[in-house]
């Protein structure tokens, strides 16, 4: 490749703004056009948005969600865990039974969130077929 057919291809893609995009998935939003829904149920990723017509049918987030959530619940848990327990020492019931519950509602808050955002950062980085749309 020459240099100018290099810089016509790196030209025509024009820069997606990565945090807007994530901050978009996260709210579970379109990260084109910050309005529609990515999302049609729980955690089932629409294959268009419904506002701007974005093709969503290629993302591949596979697991990733359910990897960063295990990360992020754990890295909050843990501590608390370990802070409850020296300071308070509550009986193990309790402290089993709190703690199971903030885990489990803490997981179910992130996982949808984490997928759209993962979708988001697909679609910023052009990954997985979303680089060949027009902007």
């Amino acid at each position: 490749m020459t240099d100018e057919t290099i810089a016509t291809a790196s030209s025509s893609e024009t820069e997606r703004p990565l945090w807007p995009a994530l901050w978009c998935g996260f709210q579970r939003k379109c990260p084109n056009c910050g309005s529609g829904p990515i999302l049609k149920s729980y955690l089932k990723v629409r294959d268009t948005c419904p506002v701007c017509r974005e093709d969503f049918s290629h993302h591949r987030a596979d697991d990733g969600p359910a990897y960063l959530t295990i990360l992020l619940v754990g890295h909050i848990m843990a501590p608390l865990l370990h802070i409850m327990f020296v300071q308070f020492r509550p009986e193990p019931l309790v402290l089993a039974t709190t703690f199971t519950i903030g885990c489990v509602g803490l997981s179910l808050y992130l996982l949808p969130r984490l997928k759209g955002a993962i979708v988001a950062f697909q679609w910023a980085r052009r990954m997985h077929g979303f680089g060949h749309d027009d902007d």
